[in-house]
């Protein structure tokens, strides 16, 4: 299974951006999906994960409000909307699948390779 993140960039603070993630050589409406992000010298964390069919999320509190997870099964893909962006965000996103709604890392079993988010202020 492969997974493919892109949509990062830089951006000013208070702008958006929207990361995808394209899964191949599974089954994508299978798994439950991640995002989590990785900055300079910090650990990764959870952002956001989504069920199998879409209807349920979860979001770290750093974000609720301001990102956005969904899918679309037929594309293969996740995304990321991400809105009212702030310096604290900048990142390497990373997106992933998991057998269940978690934020826990561990969980998550394939992992695309990120995208580098940066927002300026």
């Amino acid at each position: 299974v492969q997974l493919q993140a892109s949509g990062g960039g830089l951006v000013q603070a208070g702008g958006s951006l929207r990361l995808s993630c394209a899964v191949s050589g599974g089954t994508f409406s299978s798994y439950y999906m991640g995002w989590f992000r990785q900055a300079p010298g910090k650990e990764r964390e959870f952002v956001a994960s989504i069920s199998r069919s879409g209807s349920g999320t979860s979001y770290d509190a750093s974000v609720k409000g301001r990102f956005t997870v969904s899918r679309d099964n037929a594309k293969n893909t996740l995304y990321l909307q991400m809105n009212s962006l702030k310096p604290e965000d900048t990142a390497v996103y990373y997106c992933g699948t998991a057998h269940a709604i978690t934020i826990d890392r561990e969980e998550y079993f394939y992992w695309g390779q990120g995208t580098l988010v940066t927002v300026s202020s």
